[in-house]
């Protein structure tokens, strides 16, 4: 559910304006804000209230970036994208060449692709801040089964929350799904557009699925790839994840024994791996990247991030190779995690609003801790929704947007997509998306990574011809 791959990027200045309820055409002001991989892209921004049921307590300006549809005379409207997150920029992903590959060269000519970045996101104001040191303790122990590790699980949590709190201010309360969906419809109305089309992933299938349930009508298509089913009971959730992620690195464990490819082609990869991890949590695997040694956990993360694109899978070979050396060096699995990046106190404080912590006690989550080992026992020191609900065990910010169910009434057709291995999104939760949008259709992805828009040309296709047409593939279309 990410954007942990997308650069940090430099937006020119841009002119803020206020948006009306309703526009016939767009009053946004658009400035140049050309890159090298995006020469014609523009800028701009766009204010929102903090809290719409509080206008006491300010506005937040939203970064918007456009690609200027390439034929105009050809052009259908506005494709709004969200790549991921909580926390992703859509302002990096449009800029520097997320939509670049020729693949996708129909939604160049026929839109103007607008990225944003969601409220406390990239180069959204105010930005959702925190001490990432207070945040991220690599020494805190995020499956305690005791009442004094359950205890010092909270502190840290509710401190760190503390933190961004001092730091955010009101946004930090009201960095939810439910206000993020909202300011899509300001944008739309700032944009002129009566209707949008929607390319979410990951997250933004989330954010997407809130959206259409509360704006149906403001609908013309919409993408959910790597689908997100937010009326899925947590502890449930919990489970499917990791048993997702594990059934992704036996795959990869099983590509790479037997392929000439891998570095470690012939061996038993889930014992080098699990034999890795144990010496990480020893303390024995230094890390380039940190300076210090990897724990277990951050070598866990390394090795699941690379799990998302099918094509990195003998970078991960390599990367793990290393970890496990006669001189171990982690760097290749840790430079990938999150923890430490600008993007994580947003993804918890927004992950805190939509996933809050099931967890009632140390006996309750040390039972879920054996049910997650039990599920997934080689990956299970990482997956997605136990770093979400164990890091918001003592959030101290009420949460707004917590599991429920979002349906879709009254839209045009719109377009699920799933993996049946995909390491972030099981495809459990494409099905239970799709059956709560009235007249969806479901594709199904047969091969490996997170989401088809990065792994399967198959589906990139039919997202495109789709996005363009309307009309979604037919009744159990699969990409094998």
């Amino acid at each position: 559910m990410d954007m942990r791959r997308i650069a940090a990027v430099v937006v020119a200045v841009v002119v803020m304006v206020a948006v009306p309820a309703v526009a016939s055409a767009s009053v946004l002001t658009w400035r140049p804000c050309a890159t090298q991989q995006e020469p014609t892209a523009e800028c701009a921004t766009v204010e929102v209230p903090i809290d719409r049921a509080r206008p006491e307590l300010g506005s937040a300006q939203l970064a918007l970036a456009r690609l200027p549809a390439l034929d105009p005379a050809q052009r259908i409207g506005s494709l709004l994208v969200n790549p991921g997150g909580p926390g992703g920029s859509g302002v990096g992903f449009v800029q520097f060449g997320g939509l670049g590959s020729p693949d996708l060269g129909a939604l160049r000519q026929r839109f103007d692709v607008v990225g944003f970045d969601p409220r406390g996101d990239w180069f959204s104001e105010p930005r959702i801040t925190c001490d990432a040191a207070t945040l991220f303790d690599p020494a805190l122990n995020r499956f305690p089964s005791t009442r004094t590790g359950f205890d010092a699980l909270v502190a840290h949590n509710r401190k760190a929350g503390e933190d961004c709190l001092a730091r955010t201010g009101p946004l930090l309360a009201n960095a939810d799904t439910q206000s993020a969906a909202e300011d899509i419809e300001t944008i739309r109305a700032a944009l002129g557009e009566s209707r949008i089309s929607w390319l979410g992933l990951s997250y933004g299938t989330e954010l997407g699925a809130v959206y259409a349930s509360k704006h149906p009508d403001r609908v013309r298509t919409m993408v959910l790839d790597g689908a997100v089913d937010h009326a899925r009971p947590l502890r449930q959730a919990i489970l499917e994840e990791a048993a997702a992620t594990e059934d992704a690195l036996v795959r990869f464990a099983d590509w790479c024994r037997s392929s000439a490819g891998c570095a470690l082609h012939g061996q038993d990869v889930l014992r080098f791996y699990d034999d890795v991890v144990a010496r990480a949590a020893r303390g024995t695997i230094w890390s380039g990247d940190l300076g210090r040694p990897a724990t277990a956990d951050e070598v866990s993360a390394g090795v699941y991030n690379h799990l998302y694109i099918r094509d990195e899978w003998p970078a991960l070979g390599k990367a793990l190779a290393a970890a496990g050396g006669e001189f171990p060096d982690a760097r290749g699995l840790t430079e990938r995690n999150q923890f430490l990046t600008p993007i994580y106190g947003a993804y918890r404080a927004i992950g805190c609003h939509d996933f809050p912590s099931p967890f009632t006690g140390p006996a309750d989550m040390g039972f879920m801790a054996g049910l997650l080992r039990a599920a997934a026992p080689h990956s299970w020191r990482y997956s997605e929704y136990w770093d979400l609900t164990s890091g918001c065990t003592g959030w101290p910010v009420r949460p707004k947007n917590p599991p429920q169910p979002h349906p879709v009434h009254g839209a045009p057709p719109i377009l699920v997509v799933g993996g049946a291995h995909d390491p972030a999104t099981p495809l459990a939760w494409a099905r239970g998306l799709a059956a709560s949008i009235d007249g969806s259709a479901l594709l199904v992805r047969a091969d490996d990574g997170h989401t088809g828009m990065f792994n399967s040309a198959c589906a990139r296709a039919a997202e495109v011809r789709y996005l363009v047409s309307g009309v979604v593939p037919g009744r159990g279309a699969v990409c094998r």
